[in-house]
């Protein structure tokens, strides 16, 4: 998909969606002012992903070998958001071009899916469900439930249940695909409820088809393999290691919940948006705040803008986001969908659940 191919300009007089017509000025600024930027960087990429991961197993290590709880809790900490940062590149495989970074979604599997139980076809052929325009924030999107709606208990529950996936993940690759390889009706079973990054409960799976099929077999097999290693190392010589990397799993998988939880303002009752009213319901947390790129990296503080130029690389989303800025002059629909921090967005969210309804 290319840049000028993710926006698609509503004709006049066509369907608002969610009753907020589309802001032609602002989808043309969007597409105009940032061809130049639409070429993914694989010096950029690379490096990045990387040294997140390096770093992010290096604190690992640190966190099962020392014994000072204080420095074991420290790497722990690191370790938890560097491979939080390497593990976000999944948003950025399921948009870039796939002749873009020769060898990249191979890297990433081998170094970050695999080893945390979360290879890419998790996220492939599902994460582009929820940016397409029929289908977003309705029931038919895998990433969207109406939070900003729903009762004020379900916000701590739907962090809670994060602390739950690495324990999932490995009865998954462990147990249930590789008996789901002899069992067809299992295989069926685990594929359309428990193969996708999906927080709608609703969401059923398609069968793979083509040449992803062939990628599911060897990424499947790859994240069962280790998966097995890691259960039979830990009932065979030690369990700590396998715990303090479920522990820092569980740290990765809270924070992006929580991510999750501010990525929108989660307030659509299930009907067609126009793009407008999507980005709307979206959120960028632009600079200044500085700790915006620490719960929200490789680009996804701009998730409003991202949901303007969905192929756009995560790399290029800051000086999107500037030269639309000085396009459009506040108040503008732009800037509507900037907000200042982390807080905010909890609170807000909070609030809403408790009108009445």
């Amino acid at each position: 998909m290319t840049v000028h191919e993710a926006i698609v300009l509503p004709s006049d007089g066509g369907p608002t969606g969610a009753g907020i017509a589309d802001d032609k000025t602002m989808l043309r600024a969007a597409v105009e002012l940032t061809r130049d930027l639409a070429a993914a960087r694989p010096a950029i990429y690379w490096p990045d992903m990387l040294v997140s991961a390096l770093v992010g197993y290096a604190g690992l290590a640190g966190a099962i070998l020392f014994d000072n709880p204080w420095a074991a809790v420290s790497c722990g900490a690191v370790a938890a958001l560097a491979l939080y940062r390497a593990l976000l590149f999944i948003h950025e495989l399921t948009h870039i071009h796939r002749t873009a970074l020769p060898g990249f979604r191979l890297g990433w599997n081998l170094l970050v899916g695999i080893p945390m139980l979360t290879p890419s076809l998790m996220y492939e052929n599902v994460h582009t469900l929820h940016h397409a325009r029929t289908r977003y924030g309705t029931a038919d999107d895998p990433e969207y439930l109406p939070l900003g709606l729903m009762k004020p208990w379900s916000l701590p529950l739907f962090l809670a249940i994060a602390l739950l996936l690495p324990v999932g993940l490995l009865i998954r690759s462990a147990l249930l695909v590789p008996l789901g390889a002899v069992i067809p009706p299992l295989r069926r079973l685990v594929w359309e409820r428990a193969s996708a990054l999906s927080i709608n409960p609703a969401f059923r799976r398609r069968p793979a088809e083509g040449e992803f099929r062939r990628q599911v077999f060897w990424q499947e097999l790859g994240a069962s393999l280790w998966a097995l290693f890691l259960v039979a190392s830990a009932v065979l010589w030690d369990w700590h290691p396998l715990a303090i990397g479920m522990a820092v799993v569980s740290v990765t998988a809270v924070l992006n919940q929580l991510r999750t939880l501010v990525a929108h303002l989660w307030v659509n009752e299930g009907e067609p948006m126009t793009v407008t009213a999507q980005y709307l319901d979206s959120v960028n947390v632009p600079p200044p705040g500085p700790w915006a790129e620490l719960w929200a990296p490789v680009g996804l503080r701009y998730h409003a803008l991202h949901h303007l130029l969905p192929s756009m690389p995560y790399h290029s989303l800051p000086e999107a986001h500037r030269r639309l800025s000085r396009e459009l002059i506040a108040p503008s629909t732009y800037h509507e969908a900037n907000h200042p921090g982390l807080l905010t967005l909890v609170g807000r969210l909070a609030r809403n659940t408790m009108l009445p309804r």
